[in-house]
C-alpha cells in the first residue's frame, strides 16, 4: 500500500492483493466521524496498483452505528449542513466509483450511515448477528450520506420509506431476502468470506472490475442510447488487452476453467 496518513480510526492490513480496512472506534459503536469519512476518501483515492480489492469491516461487536450525532448537533447553519452531506456524497463516491471493488462484511448495527456506507460497496456479506435500521425520522434527521439514492436502488423505495418513518429495522435474514447483502454467513464467518472473495475479485483483469464498477451502475440508471454506446467503449477497452488476449487463448485451449454449475 501507499504511504498515507490515515486517522487512528481506521486501521488497514493487507492479505496478499487485498487491503482489509477496518473502521476503528469500537467505543463508539464505529460512529463516523468528518475525519473518518475524509479518511475513507483519502484511502480509496490512494489504493496503490497491487491492491486488486478491499475488504471493508469493522472492529469490535458493530459494524457502523451511523453518523457521530455529536457533530451533527454541532451544525451550525443550513449551509453547513449542506456542506457536510456533500463531504459524505464525495467520500462515498470515492468508494463505489474508485479504483478496486469493495467487499463490506456486516455485522451488529448497521444502520443509519452504516447502511448508507454499506450501499456504497459493492458486495456485501452479512453475519448471522447483522440488522440493519434507519432511525433518521426519529432523530428529526434525513438521509445524507446518499442513501436516498441508494438504497431506494437497492431494496425499493417503499421499503426505504417503511424504515424511515416507523424506525422498523431487519434482520439478517430480512435484509438478506430483499437484497441488502448477497451473501450470508454464520457469526464470526464474514471477514474470512469478505477476504475469499476479495481474493477472487483481484483475480480479474483490471479493465474488466474497472467497467464493472464505473459502466455497470450508470448504464442501469441512466439513458438507454447512451449505454449502448458506453457499453461498446467499455467491451472494446477490456478485449482488446494483452492481458485479455491471454486469458481467452488459455480458455480456448482448455487451460482455463469453465463456468460450473452452483
Amino acid at each position: 500500500m501507499s504511504k498515507i496518513e490515515l486517522p487512528k480510526s481506521l486501521k488497514v492490513e493487507t492479505v496478499g492483493r487485498v487491503a482489509v480496512l477496518r473502521l476503528s472506534r469500537a467505543e463508539k459503536r464505529n460512529a463516523l466521524t468528518d475525519e473518518m469519512v475524509n479518511g475513507l476518501s483519502l484511502f480509496f483515492r490512494h489504493v496503490s496498483s497491487d491492491i486488486g480489492a478491499v475488504v471493508l469491516c469493522g472492529e469490535g461487536p458493530t459494524f457502523c452505528a451511523g453518523l457521530d450525532l455529536s457533530e451533527a448537533l454541532a451544525t451550525a447553519t443550513f449551509h453547513d449542513a449542506v456542506r457536510h452531506s456533500q463531504m459524505w456524497h464525495r467520500g462515498f463516491q470515492d468508494i463505489q466509483f474508485g479504483s478496486v471493488p469493495v467487499v463490506s462484511v456486516l455485522h451488529g448495527a448497521v444502520v443509519g450511515g452504516g447502511l448508507e456506507l454499506a450501499a456504497a460497496t459493492h458486495i456485501r456479506v452479512a453475519e448471522a448477528s447483522a440488522y440493519y435500521g434507519l432511525p433518521e425520522g426519529q432523530r428529526g434527521l434525513f438521509l445524507g450520506g446518499g442513501g436516498s439514492v441508494r438504497l431506494p436502488r437497492l431494496i425499493g423505495t417503499q421499503r426505504v420509506m417503511d424504515m424511515m418513518l416507523t424506525g422498523r429495522t431487519m434482520s439478517a435474514e430480512e435484509g438478506h431476502a430483499i437484497g441488502i447483502s448477497q451473501y450470508l454467513t454464520g457469526a464470526g464467518e464474514g471477514l474470512a468470506k469478505g477476504i475469499e472473495i476479495a481474493n477472487k475479485i483481484a483475480t480479474n483483469a483490471p479493465v474488466s472490475n474497472f467497467a464493472i464498477l464505473h459502466a455497470l451502475p450508470r448504464n442501469g440508471e441512466g439513458d438507454v442510447t447512451a449505454g449502448y454506446l458506453t457499453e461498446s467503449l467499455m467491451a472494446g477497452s477490456a478485449q482488446t488487452t494483452p492481458e485479455a488476449k491471454e486469458r481467452l487463448a488459455a480458455f480456448l485451449t482448455k487451460q482455463a476453467a469453465k463456468v460450473a454449475r452452483p
